[in-house]
């Protein structure tokens, strides 16, 4: 005889790993032959799990920028105060294979501070 609660957690487990899964993207959706270095100001910013983001604003476009996880910019000293809206910033990354307004960021400068975030 099998267990419905057994059954029933083991397929709420399976589903909700699924759905983290998803969720993370693999980094080699990043070309990193190309590394770019762009200069701008921020315009909006998320310091939420799985990564942070900045929305960089430079002279040709605006691009979606992936940080590292805020556990690790935290520990690096980089709080998310430091990413406001307007704070002019230096990310040096790789850009997305698929999206050409994407990219994955290796380090970002602030005021003068470099934070690895890889």
């Amino acid at each position: 005889m099998s267990h419905p609660r057994a059954l029933t957690l083991t397929v709420i487990t399976l589903l909700l790993t699924a759905t983290a899964a998803g969720a993370h993207h693999g980094w080699s959706g990043y070309d990193a032959s190309k590394e770019l270095t762009l200069d701008g100001v921020i315009k909006e910013s998320g310091y939420e799990h799985p990564h942070g983001h900045v929305r960089l604003e430079v002279p040709d476009k605006t691009w979606v920028v992936t940080l590292a996880p805020p556990s690790r910019m935290e520990n690096r000293g980089l709080p998310a105060a430091m990413l406001k809206p307007g704070t002019k910033a230096r990310v040096v990354g790789y850009p997305n294979r698929n999206d050409p307004n994407e990219m994955r960021a290796e380090r970002i400068i602030i005021d003068g501070k470099t934070t690895e975030l890889r």
